[in-house]
């Protein structure tokens, strides 16, 4: 897994200052919220091949392959994952049903993650987008 660094705008750690990668990103977030990022994280890094990145993108965790794939990120009262495709979201409602979701956004507790599962369907889900509009 490679690491790419950027310092974009938007922010769900404490800091006034862009984290400069993930694991800075992860270090400013509080407990429990921390753990339940670091398992979301856990369930990407195994379903994403070697030469995906990590990066900060908009303040936030983010892995990118062939493109943008999803971010991650800890806020005051809920943790969220950002699939950042609408039909993924579409395709993937029935199993989301139990969560509050937006347009690009799955929320969820601070205290209980996603599936790793369901976390490794929606990455693979993402990277076949990504693949396919490669191939265009």
């Amino acid at each position: 897994m490679k690491k790419a660094n950027s310092g974009d705008r938007g922010s769900a750690a404490k800091s006034n200052v862009a984290p400069k990668g993930v694991d800075e990103y992860l270090a400013g977030v509080p407990e429990p919220a921390r753990t339940t990022l670091n398992r979301v994280r856990a369930a990407i890094r195994s379903a994403v091949p070697p030469e995906a990145t990590e990066a900060i993108s908009y303040r936030i965790p983010t892995f990118k392959y062939k493109g943008p794939l999803l971010g991650f990120a800890a806020f005051s009262n809920h943790c969220s994952l950002f699939p950042m495709s609408l039909s993924v979201m579409e395709a993937f409602k029935n199993e989301l049903k139990d969560f509050h979701t937006s347009k690009g956004t799955i929320r969820f507790p601070v205290d209980k993650p996603l599936s790793p599962a369901l976390v490794k369907k929606l990455v693979k889900a993402r990277m076949a987008e990504n693949e396919h509009k490669k191939q265009r």
